[in-house]
């Protein structure tokens, strides 16, 4: 690749974020001058360089390796398999939490939302679902959202499905994710299965955020959702990876889930 292809990309990420060359200049301690001259070709920035622009218009991990690359630079970040000998103090981790996290649900996803790792709590969530969105890859997107997936029993499907498109939508114009853009104009497709009413709940509950209303095996369960990452991860494996926690969202759900764990 070219210094032109470096420049180039750094100017998509500066636009996408809607950041003056004067404002990422200001941030990244140079001038206004050099960011043009790198945007246009006319210099080459150095490694460092092109890792400071990057942090400051907050390039995914992944992406970061790429404009490297474009300026001729080796890739930074390593990109391990989860599966590799190397990952297993992490895998174990991850294990370990989703255990102790239960009879709650958690579950553990990748950058398009694959499930890497779940518990006894998303697994009773599942069951009774076709094997054709079990098999995996098992996506929580597309189960969560597919007519014959979790959306039938979804009470405030409208109001979850809103959600969940909106906070895709979000990492789509973070990220230049086509497998994600991908997913999204699948899953934003499906039909609303929802019936009439169901949004409303059978006693007034002071919610603390925007809760998933799902049955399960005739019991009415709430709960909240929590999203975390890894911090100051150096492999983009790592980087991709977010753990969702399941909250109970009221007195009810608490009570169920703890007579089926015993």
């Amino acid at each position: 690749m070219t210094m032109t292809s470096v420049g180039t990309l750094l100017r998509a990420w500066r636009e996408r974020r809607g950041i003056s060359q004067l404002e990422l200049a200001g941030r990244a301690e140079s001038s206004s001058r050099h960011i043009s001259f790198i945007e246009t070709g006319r210099s080459r920035p150095s490694e460092e360089m092109v890792l400071r622009l990057a942090g400051h218009l907050d390039v995914p991990m992944r992406e970061r390796n790429s404009l490297l690359l474009a300026a001729g630079y080796a890739p930074r970040y390593a990109h391990t398999a989860l599966d590799d000998p190397s990952m297993e103090t992490l895998r174990e981790g991850i294990a370990q939490l989703l255990t102790g996290y239960e009879p709650y649900p958690a579950l553990v996803v990748d950058a398009v939302y694959n499930v890497v790792a779940a518990n006894q709590g998303i697994a009773m969530l599942l069951e009774g679902l076709p094997d054709h969105l079990l098999a995996p890859p098992l996506n929580a997107m597309r189960i969560t959202l597919h007519p014959q997936g979790l959306a039938p029993r979804i009470r405030n499907l409208r109001e979850w499905r809103g959600h969940l498109l909106a906070q895709m939508e979000r990492q789509i114009a973070l990220a230049r994710s086509e497998p994600l853009r991908a997913l999204y104009e699948e899953v934003s497709a499906y039909p609303v299965t929802g019936r009439p009413g169901d949004s409303a709940p059978d006693e007034p509950v002071p919610y603390i955020a925007l809760p998933l209303v799902i049955e399960h095996d005739g019991h009415v369960l709430s709960f909240v959702s929590s999203i975390a990452t890894f911090n100051t991860p150096m492999d983009v494996t790592v980087a991709e990876l977010a753990i969702e926690t399941m909250l109970p969202a009221d007195p009810a759900t608490v009570k169920y889930l703890r007579s089926l764990g015993g």
